[in-house]
Order: structure tokens, then C-alpha cells, then sequence
């Protein structure tokens, strides 16, 4: 199993560089290929700022190229969650966050925004410190 990083997710996904993207898919083809929590995160946050995507449209690539065949993403109950979460309307890093917070006894942050968003979101409980 070979690990990548963002940078092959993102050739494969948006196809930008004739020969980055031939190799990408070759990689992601050749399988089995293991994605790291932090690469879905990153890819995200690449997706959106540098290309552009919607917060939709990168729901729907992520959540398409994490569920391939033959693709295993690390920590992907908490990833999946962070999509669920996501398409609620939270903005999938701070989703991902309370994902991976699930067995603590709260996510504490000094975000109103996200405390009032989050609380009652599949269990999780977002304290103001």
C-alpha cells in the first residue's frame, strides 16, 4: 500500500498538469493507496483556495475519491463524519476537528460561531473556553 500525499490527490482530481495527473492516476489505479486524515483536510482547504471549488463541489470530489475502490483513508470514521458534518454546514476543518474529538468529553474553542453551529451535531459538545 503506498501512502500520498496532497499533491497527488489534487493532480488526479483536477487534472491541471498533463503529466503530474497521468502519473496520479497510475498511482491511485495501481492501488491499494492509504489517504492520511490531514491529506482529506488539506485537499480542502487546496480545493477551495487555490481552485476555486465550491464547498459542495469539494464535498462531492472528497467524499467520491475517499469512497474509490481500493482507496483507505486514515481515521475514516472520523472523516466521514467530518463530511456529514460538513454538509450540515460546517466548514469541514473545524468538522474534522470535532470528528476526531468524539470519545473526549468536549471540543472547547473561543469561536462563538462554531460553539452555537456545532452543539447537538451527532453528540458532539462544543464548550466556549
Amino acid at each position: 500500500m503506498l501512502a500520498v500525499d496532497t499533491n497527488v490527490v489534487i493532480r488526479y482530481l483536477v487534472k491541471d498538469d498533463d503529466v503530474q495527473s497521468k502519473r496520479a492516476r497510475e498511482i491511485v489505479e495501481s492501488g491499494p493507496v492509504f489517504i492520511p486524515a490531514t491529506v482529506v483536510l488539506e485537499c480542502n482547504w487546496v480545493l477551495r483556495s487555490l481552485y476555486g471549488f465550491s464547498h459542495t463541489e469539494v464535498m462531492r470530489a472528497l467524499r467520491a475519491f475517499c469512497g474509490a475502490q481500493g482507496i483507505s483513508v486514515g481515521d475514516a470514521a472520523a472523516v466521514d463524519l467530518a463530511f456529514r458534518l460538513a454538509e450540515l454546514g460546517l466548514d469541514f476543518a473545524d468538522a474534522l476537528h470535532l470528528a476526531q474529538a468524539q470519545s473526549c468529553e468536549a471540543f472547547v474553542t473561543f469561536d462563538k460561531r462554531l460553539a452555537k453551529r456545532a452543539n447537538g451535531f451527532d453528540g458532539v459538545v462544543v464548550r466556549l473556553g
